[in-house]
Parts: C-alpha cells; structure tokens; sequence
C-alpha cells in the first residue's frame, strides 16, 4: 500500500465530507451552517490542493484544477460571510446566506468530480 496515495486520498474525500456538511441544511437558515466547519473546509481543501501539486499527469492536472475551483468558490464564500457580518450594515440577511450556500455548493460539485476522477483513476490502475 502506497502511504503518499492514501493521504492524498484521505484529504480529497475529507475536503467533500467537510464541504458537505456544511452545504446540507436550510439554505437561508445561517444556524444550519457554521462558520468554523466552512473554516475547516477551506482548510482541508487547500491541503488536498497542496497535496494534488505533486502529480505531473493529465490526470493530475484535471485533479488540481477542480481543487483550484473548489478553493476559490470556498474562499469567496467566507468573504461574502464576512463582509456581511462585519463590514455591511444588513449583517447576515437570508439572501446573503443563500448566496455563501451556493457558493459552497458550487465547490462541493467540483469536489464530487474531484472524488469521482480519483475513483476512475483507481479503477483504471487496479486493471
């Protein structure tokens, strides 16, 4: 058993667990989605792209670029979080929530293309 491959793969399906997580409940309900568990997603995603930038592959290169999609969508997430709860004067309103939801929901489908490749890549290698 490879150790470099099951680290690699443990990131990428924790960065879609922790992603998930926060996604799931009511999109406008900002008690439904913690601040800390998209913290820890945003973590864990820069990890798994760290950890993607060994890869020279054609494989590799689609991996990196939906964690790169991923990251970006993560991290605009928590700015619009931020800038709503600290620097806007509305605070944290519904349609600003459904807007950090969304965003995360868009970095969670690259995560599930990420995971669904990492599969691919697996099965074709055991052949």
């Amino acid at each position: 058993m490879n150790f470099e491959k099951v680290v690699f793969a443990f990131f990428v399906v924790l960065a879609l667990t922790l992603n998930f997580g926060f996604f799931i409940g009511d999109f406008e309900n900002p008690t439904h989605h913690h601040e800390f568990e998209l913290f820890a997603a945003i973590v864990v995603s820069l990890i798994a792209t760290v950890v993607k930038f060994g890869d020279r592959s054609q494989m590799g290169a689609v991996l990196l670029a939906t964690s790169l999609v991923a990251d970006l969508q993560l991290i605009l997430a928590a700015g619009v979080w931020a800038m709503a709860a600290y620097v806007g004067d509305t605070g944290m309103t519904p349609e600003i929530m459904a807007s950090v939801v969304s965003l995360s929901g868009g970095a969670l489908l690259a995560n599930i293309v990420s995971v669904i490749l990492l599969i691919a890549e697996t099965i074709v290698v055991r052949r």
